[in-house]
């Protein structure tokens, strides 16, 4: 059984890198570019709620292990709940994993066991992994004490959601990374009109994009207003 492959664009997008994350907590990048280049680096769990990061620092890794010439992987647990260890063994031979939401497999027990066995095997071969959940390890319902344990023994990075400020600071860096011309009247609005999940926020962004350049029009409040009236 092969792994569930993403097309490119979306296993590395480039909105989503290191240099382009956030408000990261203090040493988490050189953390995580250390475990992109470095064969040995300390493994990471990285925590936080949905809307967070998590999946963008988990793709950011393997993006930063491929521009430094090391094969890498990004697997999302949900699509391979039920069959986990076919998928884990198609990964091995890369240089670098990032196995995101953890939660997916939480109780399932035969996944659980071969997560567990990957973990052991990946340890001795050398890999470097990294690990995405909601929660940490001890508030997972793991039906396995040995992989609650494995896991507490990671270096862990705890994501927080951003403040306001921080939101508008990302919505400006991933216009500005596209060439989108968005107005700050424009950011105060859908930051008090719409759903500030950052995720909703950069699905919204990505729409006005696409709107914006078929209309060849400036993201302004009353074109914000045109888009979300037509939705």
């Amino acid at each position: 059984m092969s792994v569930p492959q993403l097309p490119l664009a979306l296993r590395y997008p480039p909105d989503q890198r290191l240099e382009s994350f956030i408000a990261a907590p203090q040493g988490a990048v050189a953390q995580l570019r250390e475990l992109a280049q470095a064969q040995g680096a300390d493994w990471l769990y990285v925590a936080g709620a949905s809307g967070t990061g998590k999946t963008h620092l988990a793709l950011a890794l393997c993006a930063a292990a491929q521009q430094a010439g090391r094969r890498s992987a990004y697997l999302p647990l949900m699509a391979a709940s039920g069959r986990l260890r076919d998928a884990l063994e198609a990964l091995e031979g890369n240089d670098v994993v990032a196995l995101d939401g953890l939660e997916a497999v939480a109780g399932h027990r035969d996944d659980e066991v071969a997560l567990f066995d990957f973990h052991n095997r990946a340890r001795s071969a050398g890999l470097n992994l990294l690990y995405a959940a909601r929660e940490v390890p001890d508030a997972l319902d793991l039906a396995l004490p040995d992989l609650r344990s494995r896991l507490s023994q990671n270096a862990r990075i705890l994501l927080h959601p951003l403040d306001d400020a921080s939101r508008a600071e990302v919505l400006r860096d991933r216009a500005q990374r596209r060439g989108l011309v968005l107005e700050e009247t424009a950011i105060d609005w859908m930051l008090s009109r719409t759903d500030r999940n950052l995720a909703s926020l950069v699905a919204l962004l990505d729409r006005l994009d696409r709107e914006s350049l078929a209309a060849q029009r400036r993201i302004t409040v009353p074109f914000l207003r045109q888009v979300m009236d037509a939705s």
